[in-house]
């Protein structure tokens, strides 16, 4: 079995995702599109990095059922390797379902009970040897999704499974954005968040993304990525200060993946080299593309 370039952790499950050209609000009943593609966040920036050329591998929960294997097969023709994730027959594939509109993601629901549930046997493949074991982690990257338990994260901020890896973690939404708190400490954990997010963490009410930057790095985060819609976003690292970058102005016409897109891209711009300038740049750049629609998901 062939190494993974990068394994990505979390959820992979089926988008259901309406969207219309339409302004909208509670209550709208409006013409669009309703489409059903493979989605989650592992699932995100994992099709992101195979179409960039890596082989990345998912760790994640996905149902025996009739959607299960449909989204496997989804997910192989895709470049992303599900060979590791962890199969049950009592738990259902998970999906997620949002409605957008032109002024953006009106709503959302994401129904991740199965990976939840799963807990940390989806992290198996590190520990039996497949992919790693305490003695011999895992020491290549790592992209981790805050679709898990607050206790599994916490784990894995402690795990000696983990203890050589490259963490690039992102949260699944705002909701979920304090479950991160304990990676906070982890030395090799890179996060990636919007500028709700990183205030939540932070809770100092930063206005801007070199502020909410600043303000993780003040609590101890090793290094962070802060995003701000179409406003400047930010990197920081401790030591190094913090450096800022201006997304180009694009038609907006997808939210729903933009941040996994944005993660991904940083990665594979850094895996090539790229210094911290040019690295931001590629991520916002790619992210810009895509909320704009001209790439595929």
């Amino acid at each position: 079995m062939t190494k993974p370039d990068i394994l990505c952790i979390g959820s992979v499950l089926w988008d259901i995702i309406g969207r219309s050209p339409s302004a909208m609000r509670l209550g709208s009943d409006v013409p669009g599109r309703i489409t059903r593609l493979p989605g989650g966040v592992a699932m995100n920036i994992a099709m992101t990095l195979a179409r960039f050329g890596l082989q990345p591998a998912a760790l994640t929960a996905i149902g025996r059922d009739a959607e299960g294997d449909e989204l496997v097969a989804a997910c192989q023709r895709m470049g992303v390797d599900t060979s590791f994730a962890y199969r049950s027959d009592d738990l259902p594939t998970d999906r997620y379902m949002a409605v957008e509109g032109a002024n953006g993601l009106i709503a959302a629901v994401a129904d991740a009970h199965s990976l939840e549930t799963a807990g940390d046997r989806i992290l198996r493949p590190l520990a039996d040897g497949r992919l790693g074991s305490s003695r011999s982690p895992w020491a290549g990257q790592v992209a981790l999704d805050g679709n898990l338990t607050e206790a599994l994260l916490s784990d894995i901020a402690a795990s000696p499974l983990f203890a050589a890896a490259d963490l690039r973690v992102a949260p699944a939404s705002p909701g979920k954005a304090e479950r991160l708190r304990p990676l906070l400490a982890h030395p090799g954990t890179t996060l990636y968040v919007n500028l709700e997010e990183a205030n939540l963490l932070s809770r100092a009410g930063a206005v801007t993304a070199a502020e909410a930057a600043e303000a993780l790095l003040a609590r101890g985060a090793q290094r962070v990525l802060v995003t701000d819609g179409g406003r400047p976003a930010a990197e920081g690292t401790q030591g190094k200060g913090v450096i800022i970058g201006k997304p180009p102005e694009v038609l907006v016409t997808r939210v729903t993946g933009a941040g996994d897109t944005f993660m991904a891209a940083h990665l594979v711009a850094e895996r090539r080299g790229a210094p911290r300038e040019a690295a931001l740049q590629a991520a916002l750049q790619a992210a810009a593309t895509y909320v704009s629609g001209d790439v595929g998901t």
